[in-house]
């Protein structure tokens, strides 16, 4: 456990007799980016909900860190249109005591660029400027662990390159962890240091350049979706 937020060893989780998590072993250490990828209905929610001890193994251990703070993104949040929510309303209500000073409210919505959205209500917002709101709100418990589900969900494809490079400078700056469930292999395998490919095992993990080369990565998206994210890697290294 040593020098990692989190460990888990050999996780195994069955649903109504259906294996969903099968011996999955990872650890997270302060500062690296992890994502987990794979088709729908691979285990990544449930694998996510393991480790932060929202639902428990059948076999296998999770140990994390001794009073780990954490801050939690999800898909998205549905919010009755009949409340009159403003962004910093919401922000408010959603911090713990001592969270929502005014000069730290001001200076994460500040840093991640919607800080002139804080008087609209939350249902006129667009769906970036909402993941940026839900992302602000995490990171006002000043988390060791940010966990984001699907966070560009509903963003247009412009505002996923931007929340993706968004998240990993905000992980630079503060030193947190990330642990994230993407769909958007491309732009997820330039923002990230570690990547998993789930199917209820493991399939391959590792640094990105290496796991689009590995052949469990090309049967399990298929070829065509590999040759894309190989083709975008190559054009990203460049210096322009």
């Amino acid at each position: 456990m040593k020098d990692s937020l989190i460990k888990a060893t050999s996780l195994s989780k069955s649903f109504h007799g259906q294996r969903v998590v099968e011996s999955v072993s990872l650890s997270l250490k302060p500062g690296e980016i992890m994502t987990i990828i794979g088709p729908n209905g691979s285990g990544k929610t449930t694998l996510i909900k393991l480790l932060l001890g929202l639902e428990t193994p059948d076999t296998g251990s999770v140990t994390r860190k001794e009073k780990l703070r954490v801050g939690y993104v999800p898909q998205k949040l549905q919010l009755s249109r009949v409340l009159p929510v403003t962004a910093e309303w919401f922000l408010r209500l959603s911090c713990h005591p001592g969270e929502g000073r005014d000069d730290t409210l001001k200076e994460i919505t500040s840093e991640l660029g919607i800080d002139n959205c804080l008087h609209k209500s939350v249902h006129t917002l667009s769906g970036g400027e909402m993941q940026r709101l839900l992302l602000a709100r995490a990171l006002l418990a000043q988390p060791e662990l940010l966990v984001l589900d699907e966070p560009a969900q509903g963003v247009d494809v412009t505002g996923q390159a931007e929340l993706y490079a968004l998240i990993a400078r905000v992980s630079r700056q503060r030193g947190s962890a990330v642990l994230m469930v993407s769909h958007d292999l491309h732009l997820v395998m330039s923002a990230t240091d570690h990547v998993i490919c789930l199917n209820h095992h493991i399939c391959c993990e590792g640094h990105p350049h290496s796991v689009q080369d590995d052949p469990a990565f090309t049967e399990l998206f298929g070829k065509r979706v590999a040759n894309e994210l190989a083709v975008y890697t190559h054009h990203h290294d460049h210096n322009h």
